[in-house]
């Protein structure tokens, strides 16, 4: 009886450990925006250039994961001029810390589309712990794309950027350039059916 019992939890560990469902990222129709406030006139931007990973699944979100990083030097602001500052020692620094990266640690599910994905976003050197809002806004077969499935997915969360250390000296101050980053990621997925 005891051995029984013992086999039945190893395999649900098992289970447990597996990874979700690997669904790559349709760059295409994926943007990384984010909108900041200089005085009252809200500033939009993206960055162009990123890469991840994700595996979910709702009914295995223990094996669901995310790791996402994006490029600093690829910031688009529609400003090369501000873009150049962006990059600077007096905002990302880029030279030193050319990347922003996301690791989940946990995904949390709110209902049947919105889901909370737990992780660490590391900007420049400093790493907090942060809670994404991920909302399903829609899964079909791909019309065009015999036994694909795409998934849509949008994540809408805001950070304090002084929390990152990002905008240094007169720039740390928040009267010109505001503190809250508005961050705004629509996803496209697929996988093979």
């Amino acid at each position: 009886m005891v051995f029984a019992v013992a086999i039945t939890a190893l395999s649900t560990l098992s289970v447990n450990a597996q990874d979700a469902t690997m669904w790559k990222i349709d760059k295409s129709h994926t943007s990384v925006n984010f909108s900041i406030n200089h005085f009252f006139s809200s500033v939009p931007g993206k960055f162009t250039d990123f890469d991840g990973m994700i595996h979910f699944d709702p009914n295995n979100l223990k094996g669901s994961k995310a790791d996402f990083s994006v490029s600093i030097n690829s910031v688009n602001t529609d400003d090369t001029k501000r873009d150049k500052h962006l990059q600077s020692e007096d905002f990302f620094d880029a030279k030193t810390y050319p990347k922003m990266v996301f690791q989940s640690t946990k995904f949390e599910k709110k209902s049947d589309k919105k889901y909370l994905i737990h992780g660490k976003l590391t900007i420049k050197d400093v790493t907090k712990n942060v809670a994404l809002p991920m909302k399903i806004t829609g899964e079909m077969e791909h019309p065009m794309m015999k036994g694909t499935i795409i998934l849509g997915v949008v994540i809408d969360t805001t950070i304090d950027r002084t929390d990152y250390e990002v905008g240094t000296g007169d720039w740390a101050a928040t009267m010109v350039v505001d503190d809250e980053v508005k961050i705004h990621i629509p996803m496209e997925l697929n996988r093979m059916k």
